[in-house]
């Protein structure tokens, strides 16, 4: 239960992983020496100082308490004082001083904390000056002030060790961070050069790095080689196909022309039929052949097919665009190609279609809605399969097709990183086709 609740915050990426795991150690390092320095050397140190000091404050006090009255006191004391390098004084009461201990001071408490239990005598103690300490002691001739050194009572400039500490970690760090940053480059160079892949762009890419990485990127290279491969063989091969079957169909369609027109028109038919799958298996195979990517404006292509649709007659409409005018690169004759087929099919089983696009800072999503009988829930992921009828569903009066319409907008969406949508048009009633691709 921890380790999921300690997931869920984690980082995601493999840059500040990396960075959490070289610099979490380095600081925990430096907390725990620090911590330890401080505790065990600086508070012996000053404990053993100021017990040191305590020795000649107690001498000081029995120099005066010996004396016969406050002159003598005067004299013998500051006879005793100049050789133990303590100024001292007389004043006639004893300020109310309380805590005047800077916030940072370390061993501040541990210093007055020895004084006090070295000397009894001792009334208030005063750190407020950095580089000296004032103690008021009461004796049998009145009270005395005692000025002394802070170096003497504490190891001076604690804070030297933390501060080349801390410098010192961070000039490491950085030096590591640049090692780490070369290190993953080559990992983030070749999941870009994946990414582009997966949205139809082919960029340059030479494996780098580590022999892991390396290794890993001459096999990215050789999955996307052998793809490209097969990619082109499927397509050449459909191709030859359709090509070889052309001959025939026209010799056919030759032959037919010189009979009489009753008996010819039902084998004409099926000639046009013929020909008409043979168009949809080359543009199954052209869907994701890998035309070349060019800067298009996803608005103005929508337009141009609108125009073109209500040229002939067609009652196709634009719902008015969202987001950023911006020009992607896209392979612009594949994505008139799947919108072609979207709005034929919308037309083609409704009356009335509506087409939208939607740019955002991460995807393109064309939108096309139609007011027809629409897809069940439990078969629109069927329906994007190849040679795959939904007679039942749509509309059998208008043709059953081949079955590659809804396939060939899939391969073109994949092919751009995308991916196609199907579900209920909230407008028409119908079926809504949502063309998502990955900027």
């Amino acid at each position: 239960m921890f380790f999921q609740w300690l997931k869920r915050y984690m980082p995601r990426g493999l840059y500040t992983r990396a960075l959490i795991i070289l610099i979490l150690p380095v600081l925990t390092l430096q907390l725990l020496v620090s911590v330890v320095f401080i505790q065990r050397h600086f508070e012996g140190v000053t404990r053993q100082m100021s017990d040191a000091v305590t020795i000649d404050l107690r001498y000081l006090r029995d120099t005066a308490d010996a004396a016969a009255n406050r002159t003598a006191a005067k004299r013998a004391v500051n006879a005793v004082a100049t050789p133990l390098e303590l100024a001292v004084n007389w004043p006639n009461a004893i300020p109310a001083i309380g805590d005047d201990r800077p916030w940072f001071d370390f061993t501040g408490d541990t210093v007055a904390a020895r004084l006090r239990e070295g000397v009894p005598e001792i009334a208030e103690i005063s750190m407020a000056k950095r580089q000296l300490v004032t103690v008021w002691i009461e004796t049998a001739q009145g009270p005395l002030s005692v000025d002394i050194a802070r170096r003497r009572l504490s190891a001076s400039n604690p804070h030297q060790l933390l501060v080349i500490m801390v410098i010192l970690g961070a000039v490491l760090t950085a030096i590591s961070y640049i090692f780490l940053r070369n290190q993953l480059r080559p990992i983030t160079r070749m999941a870009r050069a994946a990414a582009d892949y997966g949205k139809g762009r082919v960029t340059p890419y030479s494996p780098g790095g580590a022999t892991e990485v390396r290794a890993a990127g001459m096999a990215f290279l050789d999955m996307r080689n052998r793809l490209e491969r097969q990619i082109q063989q499927r397509t050449m091969m459909l191709s030859g196909v359709s090509h070889d079957l052309r001959t025939p169909l026209t010799r056919l369609r030759l032959g037919l022309s010189i009979i009489d027109d009753e008996e010819a028109e039902p084998m004409i038919r099926d000639v046009d039929e013929m020909q008409r799958l043979l168009d949809s298996f080359l543009d199954f195979a052209r869907s994701d052949a890998g035309d070349a990517l060019e800067e298009t404006d996803p608005s103005a292509l929508l337009s141009d097919l609108v125009a073109d649709f209500t040229r002939i007659g067609l009652a196709v409409t634009q719902a008015p665009a969202t987001g950023p005018a911006a020009t992607l690169p896209l392979r612009a004759a594949a994505i008139r190609r799947a919108l072609d087929n979207l709005v034929g099919n919308a037309l083609r089983y409704g009356s009335h279609a509506q087409v939208a696009v939607h740019i955002t800072d991460r995807a393109v999503r064309f939108e096309v809605e139609d007011d027809g009988p629409g897809i069940p829930p439990d078969q629109r992921e069927e329906a994007t399969r190849p040679f795959t009828r939904l007679d039942l569903a749509r509309n059998q009066d208008l043709g059953s097709g081949v079955g590659l319409g809804l396939a060939i907008v899939a391969d073109i969406a994949r092919s751009h990183g995308g991916v196609l949508r199907l579900s209920e048009s909230a407008a028409l009633g119908g079926l809504k086709a949502e063309l998502v691709l990955a900027r």
